[in-house]
């Protein structure tokens, strides 16, 4: 599996600082206060919370050295590429720049990694979930925990409450939609093996099949093609691709993929793999500290208000 090589040159200009996010109504369900701090990054390094000994002096089998990892001594992570933003940035997950980068780094910080001790791999969407053997210690991707994929693999607690949304040209005659119903005889888009795919298709139920495409790239360059009317993703890639991708495009609304539950990531592990109980309790401590909240403030801001499309 091959590995990121470290920052590539962003393929489109980045509005300054981190774009506004609409999460209202999206915000993780645990998001404790805590003042706003610097996300981590390779560069800023980070000391663990974790020992490698209990209280008792017994061992902790949540200790680098006790951990069941692909590469001893090394958490390997996965990811897709490109590694789009605001989960991370200039399609490089190593800078530690990014929604998901950031978390992933501290998640390795309470672990008892170095950022030295990091390796990213190639991962591509649809595989990190499928059956049998994995060649990461844990996938971050976006990816939405559901009862059917949690068949096959493990997933760590969600770590982030997200939305679907429709991105369409400013325009369209869907631009000015305000239900779900209202976009029935519209020809949408969306990336194969997404939540955003299986929203298109269940919650919208367009009367044209649902274009499906490789990445989100491929949808982009369709909806300004014309091909489609509208590309469904998730909220926060929606506002990127509005802010500094597609010129002259606007977010229609937002929606859950399944209706009456929420969708939440959550970082994807091998079945069994024992990794999940320690990712988990570093993701309670980053929960409890504020550090996920921090992280999440930093990079997925809610300044705007998207409405709920009924």
């Amino acid at each position: 599996m091959p590995v990121f090589a470290k920052p590539l040159t962003a393929s489109v200009g980045v509005v300054s600082a981190v774009v506004a996010l609409a999460l209202a109504g999206c915000a993780p369900a645990d998001n404790s206060a805590g003042s706003p701090s610097p996300s981590p990054s390779p560069s800023s390094g980070g000391s663990s919370t974790m020992h490698s000994t209990t209280p008792s002096g017994a061992s902790d089998p949540c200790a680098p050295g006790q951990l069941r990892l692909v590469k001893p001594g090394t958490l390997t992570i996965g990811t897709d590429s490109p590694a789009y933003d605001p989960w991370f940035r200039h399609n490089d997950p190593t800078n530690g720049q990014g929604f998901e980068s950031a978390v992933a780094y501290a998640v390795a910080h309470q672990l008892g990694f170095s950022d030295s001790q990091v390796t990213w791999a190639n991962v591509p969407f649809n595989s990190s979930y499928a059956p049998g053997a994995k060649s990461f210690d844990f996938d971050i991707n976006q990816i939405s925990i559901t009862p059917q994929r949690a068949q096959v693999v493990d997933f760590s607690k969600g770590y982030y409450q997200a939305a679907q949304a429709l991105v369409v040209l400013d325009k369209s005659p869907y631009a000015s939609a305000h239900s779900i119903a209202g976009l029935k005889s519209a020809k949408l888009g969306a990336q194969v093996g997404t939540t955003s795919l299986t929203a298109a298709n269940d919650v919208i139920a367009p009367s044209t099949p649902v274009a499906v495409y490789d990445d989100t790239n491929a949808a982009k360059q369709a909806l300004l093609n014309g091909q489609i009317d509208a590309i469904v993703v998730d909220l926060p890639t929606a506002f990127y691709i509005t802010a500094a991708q597609i010129p002259h495009s606007t977010i229609v609304g937002q929606f859950q993929p399944t209706r009456g539950q929420v969708e939440r990531f959550g970082m994807l592990f091998e079945k069994g793999n024992p990794l999940v109980s320690c990712v988990n309790q570093a993701l309670g401590k980053l929960k409890q500290s504020g550090k996920l909240a921090a992280i999440q403030k930093r990079w997925l801001s809610s300044v705007v208000n998207v409405p709920e499309l009924s």
